[in-house]
């Protein structure tokens, strides 16, 4: 399945008859598994539905920074992603990929 980030809208959580999504570096993972946190009012609801690579690799829940743009940032940063990129592969199903 390949998905738009306008798609990937879609599956944030909000309609309950549709699995959670993620996008992390290109690949959507399924976090439907981990609703009490990327669902609505989870501490990770912001990540659902979007491309959150920029904000995990920035550790960082700031609205702006959940993008897929891995421009500027630090190699420690880019090392931050590839670690959560295999929490996620470690848990959650990888169901697709993002298109531009």
């Amino acid at each position: 399945m390949e998905l738009t980030l306008n798609q990937l809208k879609q599956y944030d959580g909000t309609d309950p008859s549709k699995p959670i999504y993620i996008g992390v570096r290109g690949r959507i993972f399924d976090v439907s598994t981990a609703k009490s946190f990327y669902g609505p009012g989870g501490s990770y609801a912001l990540f659902a539905g979007k491309d959150a690579s920029r904000a995990l690799a920035k550790m960082s829940k700031n609205d702006e920074d959940v993008i897929g743009s891995l421009d500027g940032l630090s190699e420690k940063e880019l090392g931050i992603l590839a670690d959560w990129e295999r929490k996620f592969e470690a848990k959650y199903p990888i169901v697709g990929s993002l298109s531009a």
